[in-house]
């Protein structure tokens, strides 16, 4: 009889236990757990706090009591393993009621620790209005300071998911809000222009949004029950909560003290079956280095997906199994207010960081057919290899379609279709659901437009660096220029104008052309290129170039 022994529920661990029980009923399996609760949704926490979720026990997805019930498998909760003996093959157990210890032999052993929230070395931290957001009883303190102080403004630090979530919580509850980002963007995952489409609208909420800006120190002020914010910018700043949220680490503590072997990333080493150094011991979720697909180079990604993956492929494997992980996409969506971003892949950060040759295209479009009532526009950035067209990446902004598009980029790049492919997708269409083209059609055809030479593109990051020889033309309507804005030292002439008025253009020369979005632009940009003109057309157009500075 096999024994299986598991390190930390949730997403992992739990999923973990689930198979082994449904591949083997003979199998022994004992899972401990740290905390109180065994299998939480801890993507969830924010939407209690807020109020979306308003069932507590909604966030409670399986008890010790149901699992040995469903599953034959001993749950030990409050019981934390705090040292692996890899020769005796066993490990001891600390119960965290009564400090008492305890052997437990195994055969098969799979830590799922997950990631601890980050604390930097910041002075006054320590004190009682401040919180990070991982677990069901982080949550419940963040909760009754809530019921119990009247909380007027709160404090958010950093841009992450939980933190971004944690705002508009706070939002809803009616506080007044200070998100602090240290970096030039919120939610790392997409590019700098697509971020702000989340600056535009965190503002637009009301909530203070301050980019660049770090927490230097925190002092109590006891009397008032308030915390006294320096920040970087040296402001001080008021506060009734903080919370950190800066990001997480991998939880290795166990693997180190086993002497297992880390990654370069800092999480722990496994191979593609989720075996870590010892063939014995296995790994998943937050706290394991993990292959990106795209590049095949090692990668972090605190991620519920590729964790509850992972669990299912360690037990398969720990049964006898052949199951290999195919790398991380990361594909991942968060809700800001009404709107969405998601994103799949590789960003244009780390392609630059990787030496990695792409491209680029924007398209902003509606996310159903714009006549049918609802129609929002969805903006979309896709990253290609412009040789072979192969997928590197997207990513979405939108209040409609957005997790859509990106769940087929995903499964697009998994199956290793090219741009070329993309092309020939064929999506539902009817006036209330999609458009006859859709936004992946859309995105292709411009990408493929690159790849042949039909267009010539500029981006809207070398829009303020034009040089003498380069004349930027604005084909937009002159009523969109007053309600919308323009770029300075445009000289504007509309697109259906363009055929009659082109001899007011130098052929000396290159023409760089914008409209809203730019398709337009592309019919002016065919237009001209006819003509023996040297053009470009800005990629997104002038929705791009405003939201890239917002």
């Amino acid at each position: 009889m096999t024994k299986i022994v598991i390190v930390g529920g949730v997403a992992g661990g739990a999923s973990a236990a689930a198979r082994a029980r449904r591949l083997s009923e003979d199998a022994q399996i004992i899972m401990f757990e740290r905390g109180e609760h065994v299998s939480f949704a801890n993507c969830g926490l924010p939407y209690h706090i807020g109020g979306n979720i308003q069932d507590r026990s909604k966030l409670l997805l399986q008890t010790p009591q149901s699992f040995l019930a469903r599953f034959n498998v001993d749950v030990r909760v409050m019981s934390e393993v705090v040292a692996i003996d890899r020769v005796a093959k066993s490990v001891t157990v600390k119960n965290q009621l009564d400090g008492t210890e305890y052997q437990e032999s195994y055969d098969f052993l799979l830590l799922s620790p997950g990631a601890a929230p980050l604390t930097p070395p910041i002075p006054g931290l320590e004190n009682p209005l401040t919180y990070s957001l991982r677990n069901i009883p982080d949550m419940d303190r963040i909760i009754r300071s809530l019921q119990s102080r009247q909380v007027k403004h709160a404090t958010v630090v950093g841009g992450g998911f939980i933190g971004l979530e944690m705002m508009e919580a706070f939002h809803q509850l009616g506080i007044q809000t200070t998100l602090l980002e240290l970096g030039e963007q919120v939610m790392a995952p997409v590019d700098r222009e697509m971020a702000g489409f989340a600056h535009h609208t965190i503002r637009e909420k009301g909530v203070d949004l301050r980019l660049n800006t770090a927490l230097s120190s925190v002092e109590y002020v006891a009397e008032l029950g308030q915390l006294l914010l320096t920040l970087s910018s040296d402001q001080l700043l008021q506060t009734d909560l903080l919370i950190m949220a800066i990001g997480v680490r991998p939880e290795t503590a166990l693997a180190e003290q086993a002497g297992l072997q880390l990654g370069e990333t800092g999480g722990i080493w496994v191979n593609s079956q989720m075996q870590t150094s010892d063939p014995a011991i296995y790994a998943v979720g937050d706290a394991v280095e993990e292959r990106d697909f795209v590049t095949d180079t090692p990668s972090l990604v605190p991620l519920a997906g590729p964790a509850n993956r992972q669990g299912r492929m360690a037990a398969d494997n720990m049964l006898g199994r052949n199951q290999h992980y195919q790398g991380t996409q990361g594909t991942a969506i968060c809700k800001i207010f009404d709107l969405a971003i998601a994103s799949t892949g590789r960003n244009e950060k780390q392609l630059r960081a990787a030496g990695t040759s792409y491209q680029k295209v924007y398209v902003h479009t509606a996310s159903h057919a714009s006549y049918y009532p609802g129609a929002e526009t969805v903006s979309f950035k896709l990253l290609f290899e412009p040789e072979t067209g192969k997928i590197l990446g997207a990513q979405a902004a939108g209040k409609d379609g957005v997790d859509k598009r990106i769940d087929i980029i995903a499964v697009a790049q998994r199956a290793g279709m090219t741009i070329e492919q993309l092309q020939h997708l064929e999506l539902t269409y009817a006036p209330p659901f999609g458009s006859a083209k859709d936004v992946i059609n859309q995105a292709a055809f411009v990408a493929h437009n690159l790849m042949v030479g039909d267009s010539h593109a500029i981006h809207f990051d070398e829009i303020d660096s034009l040089g003498d020889n380069q004349l930027l033309l604005d084909v937009r309507n002159p009523g969109e220029l007053e309600s919308q804005g323009f770029i300075d030292g445009a000289i504007n002439i509309p697109v259906d104008q363009l055929r009659e008025r082109m001899d007011e253009l130098p052929k000396d020369k290159e023409i760089i052309i914008y409209c809203q979005v730019g398709l337009r632009g592309n019919v002016a940009y065919r237009q001209l290129v006819n003509r023996g003109y040297q053009a470009r057309n800005l990629l997104g157009g002038y929705r791009s170039y405003r939201f890239a500075t917002a």
